[in-house]
């Protein structure tokens, strides 16, 4: 079945478009109304495309500030082939300020490749997964903590079956020049836009870039920095790739017990910071009761050695929440 998304834009059209992909939308206050989805489009003739998304997830920032940017400042003379950009992928769950869509509830990372027939968050994932990514090269889906996560700034690319492929996301994630880099393993890879992009043979790159549901002057510049770098390396921008302060340090999370979960609720007590060395046994966190005072904290310990690559961000934890992930320095 089609897809009922349109686009304002003509993609067989050289220049830079600024338009939408309309997307119907029946509701209360607007029985045949429609969400506008911003895009912006830059060609110049044949050769390679990339596709840049940020707001997969409604409260990660640094995307949708890097390629609001890069809509504004790209110079169609200086690049050779398509670049598609949308800042606010998941455009509801944006406006919303929230990780899932506030319309259907769902995650767009979870729901690749989407469904033509199905509500609002699969009609976008299906629209990217048929429409947009065979147009396309590179993917680049630039990721942060949101409001329950805080990272250090990283790139990654995931291991792939096809070794020559996975040698070529590693090349763009390195190119990224983001902090740290990584291989990085996924608790849930099922649905992910990176599986269906890396599915369909796309070089494809994500990033960790903070959290906390805020951006940083920091993070916001080595976002820039990346989307700027990823199309010079992918042939797409005539430019030269702006250097980082440092060369990025190389993770690896292939040791087991990387990440933390919490077995309780209550109130957390970090007793260790980002970028962090630890040894297996060292005391990570405190969970406190939130029910009654005089009742011992639970404490946790580090079950491998390395870093605190990311943290659980709310001062209050679950049963089941993500706590730490702790990833080993290869490189330096």
């Amino acid at each position: 079945m089609a897809n009922p998304i349109s686009a304002t834009i003509d993609f067989e059209r050289d220049g830079l478009q600024h338009g939408f992909l309309q997307i119907p939308h029946s509701r209360n206050d607007s029985a045949w109304g429609s969400i506008m989805l911003p895009i912006s489009y830059a060609r110049n003739g044949d050769g390679p495309g990339a596709i840049l998304t940020g707001a997969n997830h409604g409260d990660e920032y640094e995307g949708p500030i890097a390629l609001h940017h890069l809509a504004n400042s790209i110079d169609v003379d200086k690049i050779r082939g398509r670049v598609i950009i949308i800042p606010m992928m998941n455009y509801p769950a944006f406006q919303a300020a929230t990780r899932v869509s506030p319309i259907d509830q769902l995650n767009m990372n979870r729901i690749f490749p989407g469904d033509a027939t199905g509500s609002i968050t699969r009609l976008i994932a299906d629209y990217i997964t048929r429409s947009l990514l065979p147009m396309c090269d590179y993917v680049l889906d630039i990721h942060s903590g949101g409001k329950t996560l805080e990272f250090l700034p990283f790139a990654a690319y995931h291991e792939l079956e096809d070794e020559t492929q996975q040698s070529a996301c590693e090349a763009a994630t390195r190119a990224f020049e983001a902090p740290y880099y990584l291989s990085l393993i996924e608790i849930d890879a099922g649905g992910m836009y990176d599986t269906q992009a890396e599915a369909m043979g796309k070089v494809f790159v994500s990033t960790e870039l903070g959290g906390g549901g805020t951006s940083t002057r920091e993070t916001a510049e080595i976002a820039k920095r990346g989307v700027h770098n990823f199309l010079v390396h992918a042939g797409i921008l005539k430019d030269q790739p702006i250097a980082a302060d440092r060369p990025g340090v190389k993770l690896d999370m292939q040791q087991d017990n990387a990440y933390v979960f919490s077995e309780h609720n209550g109130l957390l007590e970090p007793c260790v910071g980002l970028g962090d060395p630890v040894q297996t046994g060292d005391l990570i966190a405190r969970v406190y009761s939130t029910e009654r005072t005089g009742v011992d904290p639970v404490e946790y310990h580090a079950k491998s050695d390395g870093i605190i690559m990311g943290r659980h961000f709310p001062s209050l934890i679950k049963i089941g929440d993500f706590m730490n992930v702790i990833a080993r320095i290869v490189q330096d």
